[in-house]
């Protein structure tokens, strides 16, 4: 409540604690009868900070990825409407989409990585997929790897600022 208040931290991050203190609540609980048997609340303040740190790296990590995420599709978009309005544009950039970061998948599998993916292939012919896959490929979007397909999310990892080392902790 105090960080609300004062306006020192945003609304989302002054429950951090409260979220820290229900995740933990044994600890917590430990932490605050110690400190009420105590004259001093070091103990209590350390492991409410680290707490409250743990939340806010938790909190920078989702920001990123919904940076990423969202970069990503605005990439793909800008990157697709470079050619003429088309049903197999519209199938490719679904294809692309489809593609969770950072997972290979083989290629009989990726027309059914969503049921609309799967209903605009299912009247296709089986070189469509592969026309499909080397046009997103000419294009930067995907590339081959082990033999299975990968979206090239890192190409607008180049975009984002970088992440302080310590805040690639899980």
């Amino acid at each position: 409540m105090i960080l609300a208040r004062s306006g020192l931290a945003p609304l989302p991050a002054a429950h951090l604690l409260s979220n820290h203190y229900n995740q933990t609540r044994d600890r917590y609980y430990r932490e605050l009868a110690a400190a009420s048997r105590s004259s001093s609340t070091v103990s209590f303040v350390t492991y409410a900070v680290e707490g409250f740190v743990d939340g806010l790296r938790e909190q920078i990590s989702e920001v990123r990825r919904l940076q990423l995420e969202v970069t990503w599709i605005n990439y793909v978009h800008d990157t697709m409407n470079r050619f003429p309005s088309s049903a197999a544009r519209d199938r490719q950039r679904a294809l692309v989409l489809a593609m969770p970061a950072g997972e290979a998948i083989v290629k009989s599998e990726l027309a059914l990585l969503t049921p609309a993916l799967a209903a605009m292939y299912a009247t296709k012919g089986p070189r469509t997929l592969s026309r499909d896959l080397n046009r997103l490929q000419d294009e930067g979007l995907i590339h081959r790897h082990h033999g299975q397909w990968m979206a090239d999310h890192f190409v607008i990892e180049a975009y984002l600022p970088p992440m302080a080392e310590n805040d690639h902790r899980s």
